[in-house]
């Protein structure tokens, strides 16, 4: 299954990154590594995602790394990344809507 990132779920992964990194730039890059490393799986098990709270939609699903939620859409040959967030925060309509 082909996995393909949309620009937000880059721009995200990017900000998180700069921000771990201004206090450690080992810890940064050891978890943008972990981030790869757990979608690479998601290729043969993209079901094993959970749902999303705010969602109601069985093809929106999250794996949880640490503090963050990779979200993702199931498509018949593809996986979608849409977004990457702190667990803490509210998943907004449109970093679903806008992929």
């Amino acid at each position: 299954m082909k996995i393909q990132w949309s620009p937000l779920s880059i721009d995200r992964i990017s900000e998180i990154s700069d921000y771990i990194a201004q206090d450690s730039p080992n810890a940064a890059e050891r978890w943008v590594h972990s981030i790869f490393d757990r979608v690479e799986q998601i290729k043969d098990f993209s079901k094993s995602g959970q749902p999303v709270p705010e969602t109601n939609r069985k093809d929106i699903q999250q794996l949880i790394i640490s503090n963050y939620r990779i979200i993702y859409r199931v498509e018949p040959k593809m996986i979608s990344i849409l977004t990457v967030r702190h667990c803490r925060q509210i998943l907004p309509d449109e970093d679903i809507d806008n992929t």
